[in-house]
């Protein structure tokens, strides 16, 4: 029988495992925010696995940023929703 290649889920289990010493010379603070770097990574794994690139860290990062992209269109509906009811324009 042929080998199957490691699902994107897998690949992203071992780079996590990679950056292992790294995270643990962060201060606490620090790693539950490298943690939820990974967990955006997992949160877009449907699309990763679609794109089947050669390098894990290339879908991971794109996940991230956009996981950031998500945050940030929160963050400025709630500045906008604010400024709207506090009736402050531009």
């Amino acid at each position: 029988m042929g080998r199957t290649n490691p699902t994107y889920r897998d690949r992203l289990t071992a780079l996590e495992g990679e950056w292992s010493s790294y995270r643990r010379g962060l201060r606490r603070p620090a790693q539950a925010r490298f943690d939820r770097l990974f967990e955006h990574g997992r949160e877009y794994a449907h699309a990763a696995s679609n794109r089947n690139h050669p390098d894990p860290m290339v879908p991971l990062l794109v996940s991230v940023l956009l996981a950031h992209e998500r945050e940030l269109d929160a963050l400025r509906e709630r500045v906008e929703t604010r400024e709207t009811t506090d009736g402050v324009h531009d």
